[in-house]
């Protein structure tokens, strides 16, 4: 008998949940994404560099990557955690969080300090989103993923960060949306005829 040949238990056994559709203004699991090819250093001190990596395109939004290296460890736990901003409602904003965001050709504005940042998943989002995505952090190296929702309007986007904590001040970064528009186009949906909002 094999290492794996057994019987499953029926208490071993949890019923498969159900899985909600997904909404529309979520990145979409089944796509391909077009990829914007540049990385661009935004900041570079003597104690920190700050660059925007990892441009990825679909076809209602884009992803980009926040990537920042200290010159020395810094250990403080929970340092650069880019998810923390609701804890701190009412409250300043602590030094050591990483601002992030982002202003587009039509004047609108998103970052990772607004509230809507933290809007539930089955809500319809009232105008630009910057949603949070996956993060990883060592003492020197920190990279934080960031879905925008929709694509941006032809002109520039400008990154901006801003890092209290390493005296890095407001320090902005203007990329051509037309680059991001056009990769978005080179987006490959997997399964056209699937409706992944459905479920």
């Amino acid at each position: 008998m094999g290492f794996f040949d057994r019987q499953v238990a029926a208490s071993d056994v949890e019923p498969e949940p159900i899985r909600e559709p997904r909404p529309a203004w979520m990145k979409p699991e089944a796509v391909i994404p077009g990829v914007v090819a540049e990385s661009h250093v935004l900041v570079h001190t003597d104690r920190v560099a700050v660059a925007i990596s990892g441009l990825l395109a679909y076809p209602a939004g884009f992803e980009f990557s926040v990537t920042a290296v200290l010159r020395t460890p810094d250990r403080r736990v929970d340092l650069m955690h880019h998810h923390r901003v609701g804890y701190w409602a009412g409250q300043p904003v602590p030094a050591e969080f990483l601002r992030v965001g982002v202003q587009f050709a039509d004047g609108s504005t998103v970052t990772n300090m607004d509230r809507r940042s933290l809007t539930p998943l089955d809500a319809e989002p009232a105008g630009r989103l910057l949603f949070p995505g996956s993060s990883q952090s060592d003492a020197r190296r920190h990279e934080a993923h960031y879905w925008i929702w929709p694509l941006p309007p032809s002109g520039p986007v400008t990154f901006v960060c801003e890092w209290p904590a390493y005296d890095m001040p407001e320090s902005r970064l203007e990329v051509d949306g037309q680059v991001i528009l056009d990769a978005a186009a080179r987006a490959v949906r997997l399964w056209p005829d699937t409706d992944e909002t459905t479920g």
